[in-house]
């Protein structure tokens, strides 16, 4: 096993760098809970595009799970279960959402290259949450 060169372990040793991870990792999330709080009819209207019934409680529920999920993993408290909300929410939101086995051409190449990005932040938040539960053994 090779170690990392100075500067980069610097970098990952310096407190702040697991914090903005994080914040790195959930921040769509974040702003998209807050852009549809906002905008409550426009939060329904794509619900009812993806074809959820009823939008009004599919809405409320990923509006939930985008603010929820995040804060407990920024504040690293019960990361488990926000890194676990935003794996589950992200995994139904591929299928949902970027059905590229549907699709044809042009449309299936870019919904089979966000259905893909949205397993790699699965693993984003399985390693999250794989972390996390080792910095609590060792605590």
């Amino acid at each position: 096993m090779s170690r990392a060169p100075r500067f980069v372990a610097a970098i990952l040793a310096w407190r702040p760098t697991l914090f903005l991870a994080r914040l790195a990792l959930t921040s769509a999330y974040l702003l998209g809970g807050i852009v549809k709080l906002t905008d409550w009819q426009g939060a329904v209207a794509e619900q009812a595009h993806f074809g959820m019934t009823p939008p009004a409680f599919w809405a409320a529920l990923t509006i939930l799970v985008e603010l929820i999920g995040p804060l407990l993993i920024l504040t690293g408290r019960l990361v488990w279960l926000g890194a676990g909300m935003l794996g589950v929410f992200t995994l139904f939101a591929a299928f949902t959402a970027n059905a590229f086995w549907t699709m044809a051409g042009q449309e299936r190449f870019m919904a089979t290259n966000a259905f893909f990005e949205h397993i790699g932040l699965i693993g984003g938040f399985i390693a999250l949450a794989m972390l996390a539960q080792r910095q609590q053994a060792d605590a």
